[in-house]
């Protein structure tokens, strides 16, 4: 019996290992597709792969949300602060904000969330929507980005989004570096700290 119960522990964390083992490798080999293209706050086109060579800090919103979002953007907007007193913001490093709310999510709507949170539209935090002409289309650019980092989003039928709570650090070929949680649980120095060791 004792043999048994060994036995199958052994198996479970065989099971564990192998599952957690799953995930780092498959965060690891996560890439951005090179070729998306989607529209900037400013309506002009943005391309992954024919992006600056330079560390990404990317955040999946809508401006909708009540919550988590808006709270992640402000942490972002602190993390700023101290990159740009490293002197490393818009020279080493961008932030990427991508909506998954293309249909609400205008360029327009984009300039003034960023103009009600203080950010400035000097082209180092890049906000991403769809092409408002073909929203269907640009959803699923937006989907492909988010599957890369098996981001999930869906809306219920009430306006408001479920969604994974992730930011994802990336280098500058697009590739997955790191993930931190969003809203509260963002910790500006933790994410300041593995963005200047990769520089």
């Amino acid at each position: 019996m004792k043999k048994i119960y060994i036995i199958s522990t052994l198996i479970i964390l065989i099971g564990i290992g192998s599952g957690i083992s799953f995930f780092l490798v498959r965060d690891a080999n996560a890439q951005i597709p090179s070729g998306i293209t989607l529209l900037t706050m400013n309506e002009e086109k943005y391309t992954f792969g024919e992006d600056p060579g330079k560390i990404k800090l990317v955040e999946f919103i809508y401006t909708h949300c009540p919550d988590i979002c808006p709270t992640t953007t402000q942490e972002m907007n602190l993390l700023r602060s101290d990159l740009m007193k490293e002197d490393v913001f818009g020279n080493k490093v961008q932030f990427i904000t991508i909506t998954i709310d293309p249909y609400r999510d205008s360029p327009e709507v984009l300039r003034k969330y960023m103009e009600n949170y203080g950010l400035e539209n000097d082209g180092n935090w890049i906000f991403l929507t769809g092409d408002p002409a073909n929203t269907l289309e640009e959803q699923q650019k937006i989907k492909n980005v988010a599957d890369t980092f098996k981001f999930q989003f869906r809306d219920p039928g009430n306006g408001f989004y479920v969604h994974s709570t992730f930011t994802y650090l990336i280098d500058e070929k697009n590739k997955f570096i790191k993930k931190f949680p969003m809203g509260e649980d963002f910790q500006k120095d933790e994410v300041f700290k593995a963005i200047m060791n990769e520089l």
